[in-house]
């Protein structure tokens, strides 16, 4: 049986379904980590990005990047991802990957970077990274 994406659905893909993470899984680790050494997080951030996963497990992951991820670590990817990607399609390259580490005068940073303010708001916090940078991009 196709999955939603497979199929060319517009359908979401069902994240509680474990054939559809693992499908996801590996793909979106390489994406991870791609963006955060792009970012330059820290591994410290990068495990708090991903759920404040132990240094252990982070560790893993890094060494093998085919493990199954869970429902809430795919939706982190994929709001960090969809970030990375407006950055991209808003600014140039250079300041694309710079931007989520400098001062931001926009009110929903409150004095700090957006990389501060995700890690502070979680997931929450990605959405309305992801929200805003969208907005951006479509001229709102």
């Amino acid at each position: 049986m196709e999955s939603a994406a497979e199929a060319g659905s517009d359908e979401p893909v069902d994240l509680n379904l474990e054939i559809e993470r693992e499908r996801l899984s590996s793909a979106a680790l390489r994406g991870f980590f791609n963006v955060v050494a792009k970012w330059h997080v820290t591994d410290e951030d990068a495990r708090e990005l991903l759920g404040g996963i132990p240094s252990n497990a982070f560790d893993e992951l890094k060494r093998n990047p085919c493990r199954l991820l869970d429902v809430d670590q795919i939706r982190r990817i994929s709001f960090l991802i969809g970030i990375y990607k407006a950055l991209h399609s808003i600014y140039g390259d250079k300041l694309a990957d710079e931007w989520v580490s400098l001062s931001n005068k926009n009110a929903i940073f409150a004095s700090r970077t957006p990389m501060q303010y995700i890690l502070a708001g979680g997931l929450v916090g990605m959405q309305a990274v992801r929200n805003l940078l969208d907005a951006r991009r479509d001229g709102l």
